[in-house]
């Protein structure tokens, strides 16, 4: 493992083997790896740091245990609420954690072991190759707690899955089990919950033994087709910053905090 460039990472857990195959799990503990202050900003620039590391020549990520991540920490996404100096933190390393993903050369494989939800999420869609338990489910979820899709989702899925696809499972929050999300295109590839890691694994090798040079630049070049869609990521996040400062957000995380069903305002 490189010293001193991943040193600082704790929620991360960074394995390096020599083939160069980076493997990156998700890790918070008794909270099924929910993004909590420090993942979110470990994600923000472990990409960016992967991309300035040529000894990784791929990457796989997946959860620690049986999730991949159950979303936003309650107690995190809770101080965002009329936190200005937090939203402008979250806005900036929610649009790092996919500006980094686009823009990092080394291809980045998701192993999505469990469930799926938030910034966690984020991660396992934006990556180039995804691989997802077939019975584990997945949302975006955003407006479960009453804040408007800002993530990623604006950014990919609608190019992954078609627009009338996203509109209904962004705007519904519905879950979504791994086979229905290979089929419409949400993801590269359903398998047994068993085959998830090892299939990313064995992926991520045969890349890190391929042309480097030729596989690098086949990712960038296909990523141009999503980075005309940032100026639209950027404003869903924005939009999904401001929603902290008003009455749904407050309702809609009380509401699952409480596990009750929330009551918007009219």
């Amino acid at each position: 493992m490189p010293t001193t460039l991943f040193d600082r990472y704790t929620r991360l857990q960074l394995e390096l083997d020599d083939h160069g195959v980076m493997l990156i799990t998700l890790s918070n503990p008794g909270k099924l790896n929910a993004t909590d202050a420090t993942m979110h900003a470990e994600l923000s620039t472990i990409f960016a740091d992967i991309h300035s590391s040529p000894e990784v020549r791929a990457v796989v990520v997946t959860g620690e245990g049986k999730a991949f991540s159950a979303g936003g920490d309650l107690d995190w996404v809770a101080g965002q609420l009329g936190n200005y100096e937090r939203g402008v933190q979250t806005l900036r390393e929610g649009g790092d954690i996919v500006r980094t993903m686009l823009e990092c050369d080394t291809p980045i494989i998701s192993a999505i072991n469990g469930v799926a939800v938030g910034a966690g999420l984020a991660v396992a869609l934006m990556a180039d190759i995804s691989i997802i338990n077939e019975d584990c489910r997945l949302t975006d979820g955003h407006l479960r707690i009453g804040v408007a899709a800002g993530d990623h989702a604006v950014a990919i899925w609608p190019l992954l899955c078609g627009m009338a696809k996203a509109k209904y499972y962004l705007m519904t929050s519905d879950f979504i089990d791994g086979k229905e999300a290979e089929r419409i295109g949400l993801v590269s590839k359903a398998v047994p919950a068993e085959e998830v890691l090892p299939t990313a694994l064995d992926l991520a090798h045969r890349f890190a033994d391929g042309p480097q040079d030729a596989l690098r630049q086949t990712k960038r070049s296909l990523n141009y087709w999503l980075r005309p869609a940032l100026p639209y990521f950027e404003a869903s996040l924005a939009y999904e910053v401001l929603n902290f400062f008003g009455p749904e957000a407050a309702e809609g995380i009380n509401a699952l905090r409480e596990k009750r069903k929330p009551n918007y305002p009219k």
